[in-house]
């Protein structure tokens, strides 16, 4: 049995949702969460050090030290001595925790699930290092085109999760997630129509220790409430009206596509292109623009029975098509 360590942010416990997909593929596997923090002293640092400072320069991706970031992650390689490293996104570590992974001629993956122009690789020496799969299409079409071997591998649903048996969205059209300008925007036209909005997340709540945590000092305008645990979060998104995903400048698929689908939501999402992967108007709603977006969600929240086969098919679809296991079984061509 091979000895697979994955290298991924704590974002969601989606490396945790790989290792299990990986361990039902039948390898012996660990996770390291290369983004953690393991003291209060540490975090309270990383917020003086880097969280400020990167809200204050309008960077809110870096968020601790690339130098203790790779110094967790080599001791963990080195205690767990893998025989494959399959490292999720990766941008924070630096060419130390690179050249340690392929030390030996160990196979080493990395599985991006943003746009490289979002992140700090330079692609060529990435490939020297790692075999690279993204969630971009057309990442992986300007790779290849470069002369860098690269797989499409989109993101996918992990179908151990359970949402939470209730919730407090009923009715309301939903947004789980950070407070992007374009999500405000869109949010914030459905709610000066009149429709019942919610947004949840620490970045939209105006309980005063998330303000003083994002660094805000005014209040937020639209209905808001405090982070939630995932499995609350898709608990949410299966008990709304609607549950909104926008996407904005990316050619690649949220995780929210597929979890919102897979609690069988009333997804609404900007994305014609999501016909790769359901069917519009039968498992999944798209919008383009504002009045649009204004217009099909009133539909649902006026005439919510209309919609309980879509419901259906969109869960349906996700499980049968768009899980992790399918999607590591994808990986797996890269060593």
């Amino acid at each position: 049995m091979s000895r697979l360590l994955v290298v991924a942010p704590g974002f969601h416990g989606y490396g945790d949702s790989i290792g299990d997909a990986l361990s039902r593929r039948g390898y012996d596997v660990a996770v390291h969460r290369y983004d953690a923090v393991d003291s209060r002293a540490r975090k309270a640092w990383n917020k003086l050090a880097f969280e400020l400072p990167a809200k204050v320069r309008g960077n809110g991706a870096l968020v601790q030290s690339a130098s203790y970031a790779t110094d967790r992650a080599i001791a963990r390689m080195r205690q767990f001595r893998p025989d494959i490293v399959l490292v999720v996104r990766g941008d924070l570590l630096t060419p130390a925790f690179w050249d340690e992974a392929s030390s030996g001629g160990r196979k080493v993956a990395v599985w991006l699930y943003d746009e490289l122009r979002r992140m700090t690789y330079d692609p060529a020496d990435l490939a020297q290092v790692a075999r690279i799969a993204t969630y971009s299409s057309g990442d992986a079409e300007a790779l290849r085109e470069k002369g860098i071997p690269a797989l499409h591998v989109r993101t996918g649903f992990d179908d151990r999760k359970v949402p939470a048996a209730t919730s407090e969205a009923d009715g309301l059209v939903s947004f789980v997630g950070a407070p992007l300008p374009n999500r405000t925007a869109a949010l914030s036209a459905m709610h000066q129509a009149g429709l019942p909005v919610h947004a949840w997340g620490r970045g939209w709540s105006d309980h005063p220790i998330d303000r003083a945590r994002t660094w805000r000092l005014r209040p937020n305008p639209l209905p808001n409430s405090r982070d939630v645990p995932y499995d609350q979060a898709l608990a949410i998104m299966r008990d709304s009206a609607a549950t909104l995903n926008v996407h904005g400048d990316q050619d690649g698929f949220t995780m929210r596509t597929y979890e919102a689908s897979a609690v069988g939501g009333v997804q609404l999402i900007d994305r014609p292109d999501v016909s790769e992967l359901y069917e519009p108007g039968r498992e999944i709603l798209v919008f383009s623009g504002h009045d649009e977006l204004v217009d099909v969600a009133r539909r649902v929240v006026e005439h919510p029975g209309e919609f309980v086969e879509l419901r259906r098919r969109a869960r349906q679809r996700t499980l049968a098509e768009h899980t992790m296991v399918q999607r590591v079984k994808e990986l797996e061509r890269l060593w």
